[in-house]
């Protein structure tokens, strides 16, 4: 009974492009970003969204759709890592060496630029 349920909100939902109003609320709760930091400073929280159950098995059908038709139709970049299945920063890191342990083994210049865009604690 429950999956059929699921099943008809979840396929009205991808007909009709939106949920329904009962699966749009979340509640939020903030989270502090790293427990070392000043709990009385607001800007150190992070807000954390509790979905419903629906919105949550929606999402995940509709990535899996759109990265199966992504794939599918050859318009994700060979060597991206994200969003992919048995891809992950790893493979990506072990790429970016082999790379490098290349250009050094022909002796070739290797320049590695690199910018780290995650939050910083002025404190």
């Amino acid at each position: 009974m429950l999956l059929q349920y699921t099943t008809a909100m979840i396929n009205t939902s991808l007909r009709e492009g939106r949920l329904p109003e009962s699966q749009k609320h979340a509640i939020l709760t903030p989270l502090l970003k790293k427990p070392y930091l000043n709990a009385g400073d607001f800007k150190n929280y992070r807000p954390v969204s509790n979905r419903a159950f629906v919105s949550k098995v929606a999402e995940r059908i509709v990535v899996e759709k759109l990265v199966s038709h992504l794939q599918k139709q050859n318009l994700l970049p060979r060597l991206q890592s994200a969003y992919r299945r048995h891809h992950s920063t790893q493979t990506a890191l072990l790429r970016v060496l082999s790379n490098i342990y290349g250009a050094a083994d022909r002796q070739d210049v290797t320049l590695l630029g690199l910018l780290d865009l995650s939050a910083k604690s002025s404190t």
